[in-house]
């Protein structure tokens, strides 16, 4: 049975463990199991490694992005970060060199001469991302069900679909065709001008594409194919899933989950007000919609609150813990840094993304500056210790 009152995981639940509530009847006076969500520690290690690399990268931007290309002397650097992160700036320019150094009177901060020539390659991944940007955000605005997303919302999630601070300016207002900002309920919202059904391609379509399964006869997906015990089905209506290590399903949960794989919904990018919440297919076809709009950002992670901030323009389930929580081989929700993240599973190879941004890929590179090499070799314990 189902409690209804688990609550959306924001930025000010405490740090515990998820716990789906999903009870057995009990039996022989015996008191219900509990079932405990199953972690996959490979992501939770992404957390931990994104941790370093984020204060280089913010570092450097504070750097770059001082007015009149003043130096950012040390005495202000209380100013822009705040007394208690002062320290841990302070103490990774100590430890990086290679990145960082402190010269002058008054001493001030600045990037090494090899630093700033892999700095100078960010203006080129900007160059490259801005067509990827436009093409996304056009794609997250017809998942819409009128088009249109609070500014505030796009500010929100921006960094997890990289787009730059001034997007507004650099962005919506350079393709006037495709965006315009128009106020609607006092509030400044962007709108989608033209709707592309060439767009309008799911990221799971195009894998089954490539793979493919949607150009299968139809003589072959009538055809018997028995589910695998790790619940992936070759079929134009599946999702790949990724169960968690110890996960052991029954052969009845095998089957129930082999017919709703089979089970066919409509796209994410038709208007959700044409179907009934009560549905199957439309509850299919909501998770749907969030593996969609984890695939249009950089990393195929928002927070939970990025997430939930969909909630009215893309008609999210009610229960939208309990729906992360129910397909947990698609979606992984870890606790672990100082917001709780929703991953999508099949985008990363253990704790590797497999799909990078132009961006992704300057970044990886500045970071490696410090000698860790890529952020995303951890997949041993050796490898561990070279990053602690």
């Amino acid at each position: 049975m189902l409690r209804r009152h688990v609550q959306f995981i924001t930025s000010k639940t405490p740090r515990v463990t998820i716990i789906s509530i999903i009870r057995q009847k009990s039996s022989g006076g015996r008191r219900p199991k509990k079932k405990t969500y199953p972690r996959v520690p490979a992501l939770d290690r992404v957390m931990e490694l994104r941790k370093k690399p984020s204060l280089i990268l913010e570092l450097k931007s504070l750097i770059q992005s001082q007015p009149k290309n003043l130096p950012l002397f040390l005495r202000d650097l209380e100013k822009n970060v705040g007394f208690v992160r002062k320290w841990d700036f302070m103490a990774l320019i100590e430890k990086h060199p290679t990145i960082f150094r402190v010269t002058g009177a008054p001493p001030f901060i600045s990037l090494t001469d090899k630093a700033q020539r892999v700095a100078h390659e960010e203006a080129q991944a900007r160059v490259l991302m801005e067509p990827l940007l436009v093409t996304n955000l056009r794609k997250l605005l017809m998942l819409c069900v009128d088009c249109r997303l609070p500014l505030e919302t796009v500010e929100f999630v921006g960094p997890e679909l990289g787009l730059p601070s001034d997007f507004k300016e650099c962005l919506i207002e350079n393709y006037p065709q495709f965006f315009s900002v128009r106020r609607f309920n006092g509030r400044d919202c962007v709108y989608l001008e033209d709707w592309d059904s060439t767009l309008a391609v799911t990221a799971r379509e195009t894998r089954l594409v490539q793979e493919g399964v949607v150009n299968m006869k139809p003589d072959e997906d009538k055809r018997k194919v028995k589910i695998s015990r790790d619940g992936n089905y070759a079929g134009p209506f599946a999702f790949k899933v990724n169960f968690p290590a110890g996960f052991r399903p029954n052969v009845n949960f095998l089957e129930q989950f082999e017919r709703w794989q089979k089970l066919d919904f409509p796209s994410p990018y038709l208007n959700a007000r044409r179907f009934d919440a009560a549905d199957p297919k439309t509850r299919k076809r909501a998770v749907a919609v969030i593996h969609e709009l984890l695939s249009l950002t950089m990393e195929r992670r928002m927070t939970s609150a990025q997430l939930d901030a969909f909630h009215a323009e893309c008609y999210l389930p009610s229960q939208l813990l309990l729906c992360l929580i129910k397909h947990h081989g698609i979606f992984y929700l870890t606790n672990k840094g100082v917001r709780s993240t929703v991953f999508l599973k099949d985008a990363y190879v253990g704790s590797t993304l497999i799909d990078k941004f132009p961006l992704l890929q300057f970044n990886d590179k500045f970071v490696a500056l410090c000698g860790r090499g890529s952020i995303d070799l951890c997949e041993s314990k050796s490898s561990l210790q070279a990053v602690a």
